[in-house]
């Protein structure tokens, strides 16, 4: 009883210290907004010549951002701005919509981990094998490689269809380290799960195992508390707070945040996919209906993609591990069907966005189905126009959404875009049991993706996010039925059903779409 009471006081006090993180974080952007206002309102009334120039300018400024090149419809919205309020649209374009993330985010610039070259060769030995086997996988596959994602073989892959199968494989694996854990998480929440996991971190790190966590400061601002991670640092475990808000309170940089769910055990064992580690997502508690997610295991060659992607991302962090990378490359090798291609992308790429490439090819060359989950959807004219033309096509294309959103306003901006869709033979399904936040794409039983990706602004734009493509591995069947599964508990959604929304509904979405990147 005396435990629970000396708790309870702490957590009040997180809370009220989150509370008021994110309060002046809110206050300084509509400060920021007022003052731009009214400078905008003095200006006009006071120096109509000055005022002019400054339009003129604005002008200027949405020329120069429809000329550089970008996401198309967060250029339309700038030019918006920059052309009905100039100088509100400068002073807001100055302070949120540069193209500075690295520099924002003190990230470095770390040159890549550099590969062994008998392992550079067997990396393009897997391209012209699979490109024997499927021309157009082995396109993508080579696409991906040339971005500094190699191709795997020898490793397989198990998945799981739910939070509470994945925590407990998770935590048998983390008992199993002999080496070395890298963890990298949106979320890391205090709970029944983060209970398990730190009691295997902290035995594992007593043995000598080298522990090293990467979590973003956003997703557990009310989720962790600084006693938390002071015992996670006691405990011998290397912590490190992906971008604090605090350090950003005058500019929205925490719009960038560490989005990936990355799990490396000795370089042998890996995870991925739509899972954070919170009790909400082993449904020990409820909070928008049945929470459904996904994610895989990887054993063998191509866990180690993983783990260079940790090690890079651990490196522009400013951070240095204790050994050479050599170190921490694989003991054994592994064995398996098919090949497999981990892959992370982030704001430092702009324009050049590796996800939202994979999925645009991956929808080109769909020939009989197309699955996809997602929790949410606002994607640029191009990849919605991938999914209309595969449709047209004759290929079955389904889409998998939630029942019931976790975001109502984003939810509202996504069924905008639903009625093109089915206009063009697009098949939509909505997860009836309650929240639908796994992150998969199937095409014709032969390639799965599964990841930290959503299919929205933010995944392509702002977050720094990860997944693996799986060619040809049993693995692909397993997510398949487990897609039956899920549209056997789904409602399909009609034509009929998107035409019959009330007016207020259709006008409010339609104007939440125009800022559909700030959701």
């Amino acid at each position: 009883m005396g435990k629970n009471r000396t708790k309870t006081p702490e957590r009040t006090e997180r809370r009220i210290s989150a509370f008021t993180s994110l309060s002046m974080c809110v206050l300084t952007v509509i400060a920021q907004i007022a003052t731009t206002l009214l400078l905008t309102h003095f200006l006009r009334e006071k120096a109509s010549y000055f005022y002019a120039v400054l339009e003129f300018i604005g002008a200027v400024a949405a020329i120069r951002v429809y000329l550089r090149p970008g996401s198309p419809s967060y250029k339309l919205v700038w030019m918006c701005l920059l052309l009905a309020l100039p100088v509100a649209g400068m002073i807001l374009f100055c302070l949120w919509g540069g193209t500075h993330q690295s520099k924002s985010l003190s990230l470095k610039k770390v040159p890549p981990i550099r590969e062994r070259e008998s392992a550079r060769m067997e990396c393009e030995n897997n391209i012209a094998r699979l490109r024997r086997q499927s021309p157009e996988w082995g396109r993508l596959a080579s696409y991906l490689q040339k971005k500094g994602f190699p191709l795997y073989r020898n490793t397989t892959a198990r998945y799981f269809d739910d939070g509470a199968a994945f925590f407990d494989d998770l935590t048998v694996r983390l008992r199993q380290a002999e080496v070395y854990i890298f963890l990298e998480y949106y979320i890391l929440a205090e709970g029944q799960v983060w209970d398990r996991i730190f009691s295997v971190l902290r035995e594992r790190a007593a043995a000598g195992v080298e522990v090293c966590i990467i979590f973003d400061d956003f997703g557990n601002l009310t989720r962790l508390s600084d006693d938390t991670l002071q015992a996670m640092q006691s405990a011998g475990i290397e912590v490190q707070v992906f971008n604090p808000v605090h350090r950003y309170v005058n500019r929205i940089y925490f719009n960038y945040r560490d989005h990936r769910k990355i799990a490396v055990i000795d370089g042998t064992t890996a995870y991925t996919g739509g899972i954070n580690v919170a009790d909400e997502y082993a449904n020990l508690y409820v909070r928008f209906g049945h929470w459904k997610d996904s994610a895989v295991r990887i054993d063998g060659d191509g866990a180690w993609g993983f783990a260079v992607q940790f090690i890079q991302m651990w490196k522009e962090m400013g951070r240095t591990l204790p050994n050479e990378d050599d170190y921490y490359r694989p003991r054994h090798s592994g064995m398996g069907v098919g090949y497999c291609q981990p892959f992370t992308d982030g704001p430092v790429n702009n324009p050049d966005n590796p996800i939202e490439e994979t999925y645009l090819q991956l929808m080109a060359s769909a020939k009989r189905f197309l699955y996809i989950t997602t929790p949410y959807y606002a994607v640029e004219d191009s990849m919605q126009k991938a999914l209309c033309m595969a449709a047209d096509a004759g290929v079955d294309v389904r889409l998998l959404v939630p029942a019931v959103p976790d975001h109502k306003l984003t939810y509202l901006v996504a069924e905008t875009y639903w009625g093109e869709l089915m206009r063009h033979g697009v098949k939509i399904y909505k997860y009836t049991p309650g929240f639908l936040h796994a992150k998969s794409v199937m095409v014709d039983r032969e390639v799965a993706l599964i990841g930290s990706t959503n299919m929205d602004y933010r995944t392509f734009q702002l977050h720094y996010e990860c997944g693996v493509l799986l060619y040809h591995m049993p693995v692909v069947e397993e997510l398949l039925e487990d897609l039956d599964n899920i549209m056997g508990q789904s409602t399909r959604y009609t034509l009929e059903e998107w035409e019959k929304r009330p007016w207020y509904r259709r006008i409010f979405a339609s104007l939440l779409r125009l800022g559909a990147i700030w959701l």
